[in-house]
């Protein structure tokens, strides 16, 4: 039990995905304008790689490493999130017009999110079983949730701060993620013994 406790922690603070492995960026920094939209595409991202990582395990577990088809794996994972995404866009569109409309472009995205594949290709590195794996999705996908929405916060104070016109817009966007990488390293500090 220990040990997948540690797992969620490790993928969600100290190996944050955005903060700490830089994948995912695309859409941390062009949806993190407002946290209601974060929220919700990290709940899409949730969702998606949660059970990217269930499907992944069990296709590579039980049909790519039986039938020695292992260098196949990163076009079955690119498929398997490929069609989720789909699923989640559907339903997105079907059930909030105004938050498919919000989230624009970067929810068919998700689909190239490379944090998404990331996710799936470590699982199978780490040799991860089914519950590590889904643990690893969840805890890397909440992660990337944190982020995005604890940017957001942010950038919705610096936008009612008058700043210099050099700093204004992508410059101090990518200097607040930075100070936030920063600060996430601190959690490196839990020790995972």
């Amino acid at each position: 039990m220990k040990s997948l406790i540690l797992i969620i922690i490790t993928t969600a603070l100290v190996n944050n995905v955005v903060l700490s492995q830089f994948l995912g960026i695309c859409s941390f920094l062009g949806v993190s304008r407002y946290i209601k939209t974060s929220f919700s595409l990290g709940a899409a991202v949730i969702f998606v790689i949660t059970v990217a990582s269930a499907v992944a395990n069990l296709l590579y577990t039980y049909i790519l490493t039986p039938l020695n088809l292992d260098y196949l794996k990163t076009i079955v994972f690119i498929l398997v999130i490929a069609a989720l995404v789909q699923m989640v866009e559907m339903f997105t569109k079907k059930t909030s017009p105004p938050l498919y409309k919000a989230l624009g472009i970067y929810l068919p995205l998700i689909t190239t999110n490379c944090a998404v594949l990331g996710v799936a290709l470590t699982n199978v590195q780490n040799e991860y079983n089914f519950v590590e794996s889904v643990l690893a999705g969840f805890g890397t996908a909440v992660g990337y949730t944190i982020a995005i929405v604890l940017l957001a916060g942010i950038r919705s104070r610096i936008d009612e701060e008058a700043l210099p016109a050099a700093v204004k817009g992508a410059p101090i966007v990518l200097i607040c993620a930075a100070l936030m990488a920063i600060a996430f390293m601190g959690f490196s500090g839990l020790a995972l013994s």
